[in-house]
């Protein structure tokens, strides 16, 4: 599924999303929804790997998924209720298309305003 074991890129987390359909945004309105448990894993364990994109996101990502695959007690703990991994996951996402839509105009040919 992943391009990379090591080194996670944008296309790596789009692509982890795009799985679990196109309106991430919301996913917090569902606490009981175990779908995303495995999503929640997945982004977790590519969070904490170095890369220049994870370097991009804010910290609080970053920690929060290492102190979580580390099995720190309090982490671990707030984040055993699905509504705070959802949370989290929703956040995850919508940064992560914020990053994809500004990737996506820096990708795209300049525009000319019609005559």
């Amino acid at each position: 599924m992943m391009t990379t074991s090591t080194n996670p890129t944008l296309e790596d987390y789009v692509r982890l999303f795009a799985v679990y359909g196109d309106d991430m945004g919301s996913v917090y309105l569902e606490p009981n929804d175990a779908r995303y448990e495995l999503l929640f894993e997945q982004a977790a364990r590519l969070l904490i790997q170095r890369s220049e994109f994870n370097d991009s996101l804010p910290a609080p990502f970053r920690i929060t998924a290492k102190n979580y695959v580390n099995g720190e007690e309090k982490t671990v703990r707030h984040m055993s209720y699905p509504e705070n991994r959802h949370f989290m996951l929703s956040d995850l996402y919508d940064f992560v298309m914020l990053k994809k839509v500004h990737h996506d105009r820096l990708q795209s040919p300049p525009r000319t305003p019609a005559p």
